[in-house]
């Protein structure tokens, strides 16, 4: 800079000097200016050389702190991207709007649709042609002050704008380079027992978007139980609970997950715990040889139990629109006495009649699951039941396109998860060891510990702490953390809501990317507290 002054005040001098020496060279003339021009390029080169001036650097980006954490990023040099509210949102597909418009209104940008045009601080978000990548993929490229989002789908475009999402409020800025990140399991869940206790359309809304955030794809809805039936029947009207949902506000809360790219996966858990429906049923209830109503069974030797179920499965499909059912299957007090046969006779008679002599109450359930299976497959959907839905020995097999939802290993006749795996069944992992969260604590149940999760748990651990071998990985789809409200007062719905925060992060990092977390737990810790 001071090379620089002194060259100016160089030529300065010599153009006024020029002027004054000079008097026979009329001012403005082409001799005068030709003698100006001359003196000060040899002014110019006297002086000695301007220092140039410093290009501005930057260090190498690092990856980006976002939970789930980015599976793999490119460092760059740069700047980084930051919101303006000057800067747009633009879509290079119609398809994307709904993303666009979303991503958008929380980052403060302008929202400008679908754009060819490039401009300074873009956010662009586009779907791509990459054939056979996972449809949950997505690439975030921060360079040269924009942002440039794709992905195969819309669902992996919305994830990679959860990414940059977390970026900013973590942060500030979206470090420059190179984001390529997919999950590692297809199915990513959170059950919600709203049967044993009512949880409000709000509170539901909002772990809705909560879940969005965290890359979660499902939310399991237990809405029937013994304790209550929670959503509108119109076809039974009389076994819905004082309080429940309107299938308005189960409208919209499906509405709102869909607009996160989660499917609603609703559960009629039966042939047990029915207990709310069959208090405006008691004809159906189950009684044993002496009379005594076995709690939250039905009777499934009687065709009218058949067709009140399937009155509501069919009932319900269009409520919920998506994918996937649960179908329950679980507990069914008829199969957990010593002798079923003995003290269910009806049962036992149902069975011989309908599949033969060698016919066991075993294979009546098996047929019942199997029956209303058929109810949900008409209407296009892939079913999961429980665990202790499945039983040996029977001559009835289960339906081979049920997916085994695996929570426990305590009941009677348990099967080792490698049983379902070894017979080519595909499984989702509900581990109670580890992913129940039971109000109360009761039955030895233990609050689970985000930390537990982090450190210990991997969707491979489907039963106790021990791991199935790797072998199997690809039929283990998923797993969910899981809601139980047995105890329902044991908690408001903002203690269940403080309760479950950190097992969610925990659960999404591993279904996620199941490898060794990088971050520490007190690191994981202070990251959520920093992401909110």
């Amino acid at each position: 800079m001071a090379g620089g002054l002194v060259a100016a005040l160089g030529v300065g001098l010599g153009l006024w000097a020029s002027s004054d020496e000079d008097a026979g060279t009329p001012a403005g003339s082409a001799a005068s200016r030709q003698a100006a021009r001359s003196q000060s390029a040899a002014a110019t080169a006297a002086a000695p050389p301007a220092a140039p001036t410093p290009s501005r650097s930057y260090a190498l980006s690092t990856a980006p702190r976002t939970i789930p954490a980015v599976r793999a990023h490119t460092p760059a040099r740069g700047p980084g991207w930051r919101p303006a509210a000057a800067r747009r949102v633009v879509v290079s597909d119609a398809g994307l709007a709904d993303e666009g418009r979303l991503v958008a209104g929380e980052l403060g940008l302008t929202y400008a649709g679908q754009k060819n045009d490039v401009r300074a601080g873009d956010l662009r978000l586009a779907l791509n042609d990459d054939e056979g990548a996972n449809p949950e993929s997505y690439t975030m490229t921060v360079r040269g002050g924009r942002v440039t989002i794709s992905g195969p789908s819309d669902a992996g475009v919305f994830y990679g704008t959860r990414t940059l999402k977390q970026e900013v409020h973590g942060g500030g800025t979206a470090p420059e380079g190179v984001v390529r990140d997919q999950p590692a399991k297809p199915q990513r869940g959170f059950t919600l027992d709203i049967a044993r206790k009512y949880f409000s359309p709000a509170w539901i809304e909002d772990r809705v978007r909560e879940l969005g955030d965290l890359k979660y794809n499902q939310l399991g809805l237990h809405f029937s139980d013994d304790q209550a039936f929670r959503i509108q029947s119109d076809t039974h009207p009389e076994i819905v609970s004082r309080q429940h949902l309107t299938k308005a506000q189960v409208k919209r809360i499906v509405d709102l997950a869909a607009s996160r790219h989660i499917t609603v996966v609703p559960e009629i858990d039966s042939p047990g715990h029915l207990g709310a429906v069959l208090a405006a049923h008691p004809e159906l209830q189950l009684r044993n040889v002496n009379g005594v109503a076995t709690r939250g069974a039905i009777d499934i030797s009687k065709e009218d139990s058949a067709n009140l179920l399937d009155d509501l499965l069919d009932e319900y499909a269009p409520v919920f629109p998506g994918a996937y059912w649960h179908l329950g299957g679980d507990e069914y007090q008829a199969l957990t006495v010593s002798s079923p046969a003995a003290s269910y006779p009806q049962l036992a008679a149902a069975a011989r009649a309908r599949y033969g002599a060698g016919a066991g109450v075993a294979d009546l359930t098996t047929g019942w699951l199997n029956d209303r299976a058929d109810t949900v497959r008409a209407h296009d959907r892939a079913m999961r039941v429980w665990n202790d839905g499945f039983f040996r020995g029977t001559s009835v097999k289960p339906a081979s396109d049920l997916v085994v939802a695996y929570w426990t290993g305590k009941e009677i006749g348990a099967r080792p998860p490698a049983e379902y795996l070894g017979a080519g069944r595909k499984m989702l992992n509900y581990n109670d060891e580890y992913l129940y969260y039971v109000l109360g604590e009761p039955n030895d149940f233990a609050y689970p510990t985000g930390r537990r999760i982090y450190e210990q748990w991997t969707p491979r651990v489907l039963r106790g702490t021990t791991p199935v071998a790797a072998r199997y990985d690809s039929q283990i789809l998923g797993g969910s953390l899981s809601v139980w409200c047995d105890l329902a007062n044991a908690q408001t719905q903002a203690q269940v809501a403080a309760g479950i925060r950190m097992p969610l992060r925990a659960t999404s990092q591993k279904l996620w990317d199941a490898r060794t977390p990088q971050l520490s737990w007190t690191q994981f810790t202070a990251l959520a507290n920093r992401l909110g």
